[in-house]
C-alpha cells in the first residue's frame, strides 16, 4: 500500500527506493539498481546522524506524509494508525530521540494526535537507517 501511494504522490514521475518498514527515498534520474541501492542508503545513514527535520503534512486521502531535510518520505496510513492507535497514544513520548526537545504549538514535548502520528512515521526512518534493507527499486511511469 506504501508503493502505491508513493506512486500516487508523485503521480508516477519519480523513481523511488523502498526500505523494509515502509521509508522511501526519492532517487535522481537515471540511476542503476545498484547506484539507487547506494544513493538511498547514503540519504538515511546522513538523517540518522543530523538532526533528522520533519515536516508532516496530511495528505488528501487521510494519510500523514513524513518529509525531512533530506529526500526520504515517511507514509502513515490512516487505517494503521487507526488499528494501533491506543499504542501509538501510550508509547508516542519514546519516539523521541535523547535530549531531543520538540516545540509544538502546544509547547516544548506536548503533542496532539497529528504529532503523535508524525513520530511514530518517523521510527520507521529510524529503524530502517539501521537496517539499511531495500526491498525495492519503482521506477516513474
Amino acid at each position: 500500500m506504501i508503493i502505491d501511494r508513493m506512486k500516487y504522490y508523485t503521480d508516477r514521475k519519480r523513481d523511488f527506493a523502498v526500505f523494509e518498514n515502509g521509508t522511501c527515498v526519492i532517487l535522481g534520474e537515471g540511476l542503476s539498481d545498484q547506484d539507487a541501492v547506494a544513493y538511498a542508503k547514503e540519504v538515511l545513514v546522513e538523517l540518522l546522524h543530523a538532526h533528522p527535520d520533519m515536516r508532516p503534512a496530511n495528505a488528501d486521502d487521510g494519510s500523514l506524509v513524513v518529509q525531512y531535510n533530506l529526500p526520504a518520505v515517511n507514509i502513515v496510513l490512516d487505517d494503521v494508525a487507526q488499528a494501533h492507535w491506543d499504542e501509538i497514544d501510550a508509547n508516542h513520548l519514546g519516539a523521541l530521540t535523547a535530549h531531543e526537545v520538540l516545540i509544538t504549538p502546544l509547547g516544548p514535548i506536548v503533542f496532539d494526535n497529528f504529532g503523535k502520528r508524525a513520530l511514530f512515521g518517523r521510527c520507521f526512518m529510524f529503524m530502517d537507517a539501521q537496517l539499511l534493507n531495500v526491498v525495492e527499486i519503482e521506477r516513474a511511469g
